[in-house]
């Protein structure tokens, strides 16, 4: 028997998310799914992501619980979503909503049979700029300064810095931080570059570059 972690919105149990869970002789402990949620894990072998609906939000914290956990990560996602899961998930496997117990026992036992990975630094990492984005704590310090930046803000600058020198068009950076089901336009990127820029400051605007005609790139120093 297993402790398992299930990550889930809307206050939704276990048996809406995965009905076969319900079936299976396995300690769940069912959180919100939530950065916030990560802090109040005690004994937790593998966790499990309710993927189904808000992808942006749960690929972030895909991400956040690898670099701070370093669980085995099942993903519940539907058919729909398939498309779009890649390594950027660091998911050890995905499920589908409507498994048969069989299969998600299997899929449990082949997560829990992996090598755990070497526990996360207490401090985010700081790069050659100065920057030092805290998943965790959704917080991001330049030079030791705090940035006070709205969701959005952080979530953007989290993925360039992730890319250094990578360039970006602003469709893709739209579809990636805003996700597939958003339908402004480019626009709204260009507003949060400026307001990004304006927050780092003029001694570090600059990591924010922009491509003419094309859209924008992270330098990694400053």
């Amino acid at each position: 028997m297993a402790n398992l972690l299930l990550l889930t919105n809307n206050g939704q149990s276990e048996t809406e998310v995965l009905p076969a869970l319900e079936l299976l002789l396995h300690q769940i402990q069912c959180l919100p799914a939530q950065t916030q949620s990560l802090s109040q894990v005690s004994e937790c072998d593998a966790v499990i992501l309710d993927a189904r609906t808000e992808l942006v939000a749960a690929r972030s914290l895909a991400q956040v619980i690898h670099s701070t956990l370093k669980l085995p990560l099942l993903l519940v996602a539907s058919e729909g979503a398939l498309s779009i899961l890649n390594s950027e998930w660091h998911a050890a496997d995905f499920i589908l909503p409507t498994a048969v117990p069989a299969e998600l026992e299997a899929r449990i036992r082949l997560l829990l049979s992996a090598v755990p990975e070497p526990a996360a630094p207490a401090e985010a990492p700081q790069n050659r700029s100065g920057l030092r984005i805290d998943e965790l704590s959704y917080t991001a310090k330049i030079d030791q300064r705090i940035l006070d930046l709205t969701y959005k803000e952080f979530e953007l600058l989290k993925y360039l810095s992730q890319f250094p020198g990578r360039v970006f068009t602003r469709e893709q950076l739209l579809h990636e931080v805003w996700g597939y089901d958003y339908y402004g336009g480019t626009r709204t990127v260009d507003v949060h570059v400026r307001r990004l820029r304006a927050k780092l400051g003029t001694d570090h605007e600059q990591l924010i570059g922009t491509v003419r005609n094309v859209g924008y790139r992270f330098h990694n120093e400053a």
